[in-house]
């Protein structure tokens, strides 16, 4: 941790820090069926954890599981299948966990687009497939052979026909460069200081998320740690304040974290010790920032909007 920017604030913790923080989470070996699993971070397998969770108590699950590629997690290592073993795989970790899952919930996946071929046939066997999210992230090795790898997939699937979806919660503040006028008036959109905005349905291609880097407060060591907005969109969408957020590959604990600043309720279970005393230490920190970039004033912004988004939240505050 020694010299390191100034404006470094990638997660870091000593071997102390580790163990502190750990403690503050539940080891698969003590879970039983009276156990408290509300705003938990299960430390186990999350096969075996499934069997002592209850029946129909997740209002939405947001998984982010290995995609079909050979993959180091510190200390850990997922190696790359053939298709019918990542579909096997996949299928055997839906089911453990589908009776968790009240009638009206929602089921996100993250996959890349080689897994996306095998994860959205599998939910479509499984749930009802409700639509594919294609989301730009603007990091990626160049290819001298390919197309760089710039895009990644969400698959939303619900459990039945009813289910939530707050269209209003996750619409997006976007500038009108072409401002249309009725009257002399603008028509569907606002003047502001910072300049024209209108408010967008959301599609189901998002280019508007950043990947956390160095100087996020979000960012950790996580080799595949997703945006805190990204998550945000999800549980805004598909569940109500309360409601129950179920990731069975918490990571660094970015699902957990989003959960707990958008008034939600979290369950989490990873099979790494370091990523889950990672995870309590974002909870903690929740309580001094509870602020998700590119996320203010229950709007959000598109990318590089900052200077508005700032003048929001002074206007809150």
């Amino acid at each position: 941790m020694a010299n390191r920017s100034d404006r470094n604030k990638t997660l870091l913790l000593n071997e102390q820090e580790l163990l502190a923080y750990y403690a503050k989470c539940l080891p698969a070996e003590k879970l039983n069926e009276q156990a408290n699993i509300c705003n938990q971070i299960i430390h186990g397998d999350m096969q075996k954890v499934a069997q002592h969770l209850p029946v129909a108590s997740v209002d939405i699950l947001i998984a982010d599981p290995p995609y079909n590629m050979q993959k180091e997690f510190h200390g850990n290592s997922f190696r790359k299948m053939d298709d019918d073993a990542y579909y096997a795989y996949t299928e055997n970790w839906l089911l453990a966990i589908k009776h968790t899952l009240k009638k009206t919930a929602s089921i996100y996946v993250c996959c890349d687009w080689r897994s996306s071929m095998v994860i959205g046939t599998v939910l479509k066997k499984h749930f009802c497939l409700q639509n594919r999210i294609t989301w730009q992230r603007e990091k990626g090795r160049g290819a001298n052979k390919n197309w760089k790898n710039g895009m990644e997939d969400i698959w939303f699937a619900t459990v039945a026909k009813e289910y939530t979806f707050n269209v209003e919660a996750v619409k997006i503040k976007r500038r009108v460069l072409a401002p249309y006028r009725l009257a002399g008036k603008p028509k569907d959109w606002e003047e502001t200081a910072e300049g024209n905005f209108r408010m967008t349905y959301p599609s189901n291609f998002w280019d508007d998320l950043s990947i956390p880097y160095w100087s996020m407060a979000e960012n950790t060591p996580h080799p595949t740690q997703k945006p805190e907005k990204l998550v945000a969109k999800l549980i805004l969408a598909s569940s109500n304040a309360g409601d129950m957020v179920l990731d069975p590959f918490l990571g660094s604990g970015t699902t957990a974290v989003v959960a707990k600043k958008l008034g939600r309720n979290y369950l989490g279970i990873e099979m790494n010790q370091e990523y889950c005393a990672w995870s309590a230490k974002r909870i903690e920190l929740v309580a001094e920032n509870s602020l998700i970039q590119g996320y203010a004033s229950g709007v959000f912004w598109e990318r590089n909007s900052l200077k508005a988004q700032k003048r929001s939240k002074r206007d809150e505050q």
